[in-house]
């Protein structure tokens, strides 16, 4: 057991309430609400929206990739990380809002609404990395996945608010409704902007700003210490095993975040009510999912949590590529009339459950993997890996679905998913704690 003590219980609500608040985001823009706006109204046409909305994505993610680690070296150079939080909150909040002027039918619309997309997004993405290089301070090693799954559990009731005000309040999302389409990135903006500011008046800086040596500034710094860091890497093998195996991981689960909701509208052809009920009880299952798994986390292990999320994720992505077969064998073989949609509800609650766990286990693997002096960097590569994988997942869809249609892409998640569980059985846990223990130096 770590002596090092948890921080104050409401320090970690601080620090879980950003969860909840940038949940609003990636629940109302990138799954839900305008990534079948985009699409449908913005583009006109299904194929050549889903491969912009790919592109808009990407561009945001590979600015992240390459920019994470670097400031995440500045970060703990400076022990700045609030202000680095807060920055990327402002630049979301900002950009969110501002696709109010994304206006369908408009000439610019498209346009607009990529760059629009891959600010907030950029934003959003590097926010993660910031905010996830807070979980070493706030407890021991062995804390760290009840802590990391508390916040991603209670982050989606964040999603499931959010996005419960912004469809009562604008929907229907159609060109009879176009001063209600352009309320989405307002209201999202709002709640993202009001559900954060617990997190900067509860959460601690700690650490203490080194003085900068003359002749440098802080990239120069950064840049110093990144390359450090790239040569002392070498030594924490398991955490670089690990991030090639959340690689494909999050390949997977940033196709899934960013395509489930236009799967649903394009293949299974649901109803406003089925879109309803899937994202509720999505929701509720991926809360209830990344909490039950950060207990089963500190238990059992990181490693054994994680691959038991990527097995489900298999075998669930798998059942969702053949929902409308397994729906005609479960009718002819019981006399039953379900409905695809149906089938499609219930598995999306199989895979909601391991939606927030597998990327909460994940955060809290990097966590006990990281020295402490160097949480904000490793999180910075944490960010690389996922940035990177999904920039690899989300055009390999938006280009599969192009040629092949996207019910048939969307299996390439569950070999995304394999990869990544072959590869986590090279990691050896307790050597990658010790590492991360040992470790000397700034």
């Amino acid at each position: 057991m770590s002596e090092k003590k948890r921080a104050p219980l409401r320090e970690i609500i601080g620090w879980a309430m950003f969860d909840f608040a940038n949940s609003s985001y990636t629940t109302v823009i990138i799954t839900v609400a305008f990534s079948v706006v985009f699409p449908k109204l913005i583009v006109g046409d299904e194929k050549s929206g889903n491969l912009l909305w790919s592109y808009a994505l990407s561009i945001a993610l590979f600015l992240v990739a390459f920019s994470g680690p670097i400031l995440g070296a500045i970060m703990d150079f400076s022990a700045s990380k609030k202000k680095f939080l807060f920055g990327s909150y402002i630049i979301t909040v900002l950009a969110t809002a501002a696709l109010y002027f994304v206006i369908p039918g408009e000439p610019y619309a498209v346009v607009l609404g990529i760059i629009l997309v891959a600010v907030s997004n950029y934003g959003f993405s590097v926010g993660e990395n910031f905010a996830s290089a807070f979980l070493p301070d706030l407890g021991p090693p062995e804390d760290l996945g009840k802590i990391s799954g508390f916040a991603w559990g209670i982050g989606y009731f964040g999603g499931i608010l959010s996005t419960g005000l912004v469809l009562a309040l604008t929907t229907p999302h159609d060109m009879t409704n176009l001063d209600g389409v352009r309320l989405i990135g307002p209201i999202t903006g709002a709640f993202f902007f009001l559900a954060g500011i617990p997190t900067f008046l509860l959460l601690k800086e700690r650490g203490t700003a080194k003085e900068l040596p003359p002749g440098k500034n802080y990239f120069s710094i950064g840049f110093d210490r990144l390359k450090r860091t790239i040569a002392e890497i070498k030594d924490f093998r398991d955490l670089i095993i690990f991030l090639f195996s959340f690689f494909f991981a999050y390949a997977g689960l940033a196709i899934v975040i960013s395509f489930a909701f236009i799967y649903g509208d394009q293949v299974i052809k649901w109803d406003a009510s089925a879109q309803a009920l899937m994202f509720v009880l999505t929701n509720l299952s991926a809360a209830v999912g990344a909490l039950l798994f950060g207990f089963i986390q500190d238990r059992i292990g990181d490693k054994k949590t994680y691959s038991i999320t990527l097995i489900v994720w298999i075998v669930a992505v798998t059942l969702i590529w053949g929902a409308n077969g397994l729906t005609d064998w479960i009718n002819a073989t019981f006399g039953s009339q379900l409905e695809a949609k149906t089938v499609f509800l219930f598995i999306g609650v199989l895979a909601g459950l391991c939606l927030g766990s597998t990327q909460s286990s994940a955060r809290a693997m990097v966590g006990v993997f990281s020295p402490e002096s160097k949480a904000g960097e490793f999180f910075g590569f944490w960010g690389l890996s996922g940035k990177l994988s999904a920039i690899f997942g989300l055009l390999s869809l938006g280009f599969l679905q192009y040629m092949l249609g996207l019910e048939n892409a969307i299996l390439l998640c569950s070999g995304l998913f394999l990869i990544a569980l072959i590869i986590n059985m090279s990691v050896d846990e307790a050597r990658g704690k010790k590492m991360a223990r040992e470790h000397r130096g700034e």
